[in-house]
């Protein structure tokens, strides 16, 4: 397959390596018909404006929300006929959420195939949480051009499936530290730290976070506040226990009827 970031009536830009592009394709799932539509969408606006002539990821951002959310929502609609649309509503954020989706672009290592600005690029735009779930937005859009409907469904619940089923059995509950603290103490008997850097300047700082559970490093995460990478942290620290033996019911918010037995 070959990959090239340029488009009819404009000037060629300088010359890129583009075997990160096709590295991200292979990641993917999906066999792109047009290769383009994968280079469009990791295009970001601090590149273009370095590179007159080509347009930013946004147009397929903006698209790849809007099927985003579709497939959760039916998904959603489907999996949970006896809830109502508050509880659905509450569900389907918590996946698609800005943290949540670049986790998951993370985990299909997005950052490293992102068209980037110099400066941009220099002060760790890599691993900021906004443009890595544009980004993956973008992504989503682009294998719904290219493929249509069932392709696009299939690569988006191959992302959110298991984060379904493990984080969002009961909506509403309290947020995922709260949960995670509460596992450790009552089930787990140990401690959480959290551990937190950050990079970028002053008033654009991107902040990642571990959350290390008995001594176990369980949750990565990044934010654009300390507050939201300790969160993401968490997130993953949940579901790494809920894929450990017998770990589902103790990662698992309990429900209502089990805190008044309780």
């Amino acid at each position: 397959m070959t990959l090239s970031t340029t488009s009819s009536g404009a000037s060629a830009p300088e010359p890129l390596d583009p075997d990160p592009i096709i590295s991200l394709a292979g990641r993917l799932g999906h066999e792109f018909a047009d290769p383009e539509l994968l280079a469009d969408a990791v295009r970001h606006r601090s590149w273009c404006a370095e590179h007159p002539g080509f347009a930013p990821n946004e147009r397929l951002e903006f698209l790849g929300d809007a099927v985003l959310g579709l497939v959760v929502a039916e998904y959603m609609f489907t999996l949970y006929p006896d809830q109502d649309e508050g509880w659905l509503s509450r569900a389907r954020s918590a996946l698609v959420r800005s943290s949540a989706l670049a986790q998951m672009a993370n985990e299909l290592q997005l950052g490293d195939a992102l068209l980037l600005g110099k400066g941009e690029d220099a002060t760790g735009g890599r691993a900021k949480a906004s443009i890595l779930a544009d980004a993956l937005e973008a992504v989503i859009g682009a294998i719904y051009l290219d493929g249509g409907w069932a392709p696009a469904r299939t690569f988006v619940l191959g992302l959110v499936r298991d984060r379904l089923d493990a984080l969002v059995e009961a909506p509403g509950v309290p947020d995922a530290k709260s949960r995670l603290q509460e596992l450790a103490s009552r089930d787990l008997h140990t401690e959480i730290r959290y551990d937190v850097a950050e990079v970028g300047p002053e008033h654009d700082k991107t902040f990642t976070a571990v959350a290390v559970v008995g001594g176990r490093l369980l949750g990565r995460g990044s934010g654009r506040s300390k507050k939201e990478a300790e969160q993401v942290a968490a997130n993953e620290a949940l579901l790494s226990l809920a894929a450990e033996p017998d770990g589902l019911r103790a990662a698992a918010p309990r429900t209502q009827s089990e805190d008044q037995d309780a």
